[in-house]
């Protein structure tokens, strides 16, 4: 990561903070008022996902957010990236790239055994520039806009091997 940029959980007191990073990222592509209130409420982030370590955020040198990543289990095998945003002022800089490792830190530490996303449009080139395997799109009803799906297998650790003598 570069300009002093750090990776650490995220506190419950930065949740006004982490939406509106997440608001701003996502308005920066160009969607109408509409579409952006409509979408509101979808990208908020979960306290409860901040009190069981699964947000994350990058700070610049004087902490203060300017990413956030959550990742949630939708069930035993399998978690969902459910946020990844940066602050528009401090895109293409690695934030995403470093808070996209962490996702899958955090996926693999709940046990998953794959990651799933639903990219906007946008960032369908960094997750697949980032091995994700897409999947499919699916109709989102706004403006005939299609939702990319992507997968990730996730690295498990090697299995121990019985000891034969």
């Amino acid at each position: 990561m570069t300009h002093g940029a750090i990776l650490r959980p995220a506190r419950c007191d930065e949740c006004a903070a982490l939406d509106d990073i997440c608001f701003r990222s996502k308005a920066h592509w160009g969607y109408d008022a509409g579409f952006m209130a409509s979408v509101r409420d979808q990208i908020r982030v979960d306290p409860a996902a901040i009190l069981a370590g699964r947000v994350w955020v990058t700070t610049d040198s004087g902490d203060r957010p300017c990413g956030v990543v959550q990742v949630d289990p939708l069930d035993e095998t399998v978690a969902d990236l459910t946020l990844l945003f940066i602050d528009p002022d401090f895109m293409r800089r690695g934030l995403g790239r470093a808070l996209y490792a962490k996702a899958l830190d955090l996926a693999a530490s709940l046990g998953a055994h794959h990651l799933v996303i639903d990219a906007d449009p946008q960032a369908a080139a960094f997750y697949a520039s980032m091995g994700a395997l897409r999947t499919g799109a699916e109709p989102t009803g706004y403006q005939g806009r299609l939702l990319p799906k992507f997968r990730v297998a996730l690295k498990r650790p090697p299995m121990p091997q019985p000891i034969t003598r």
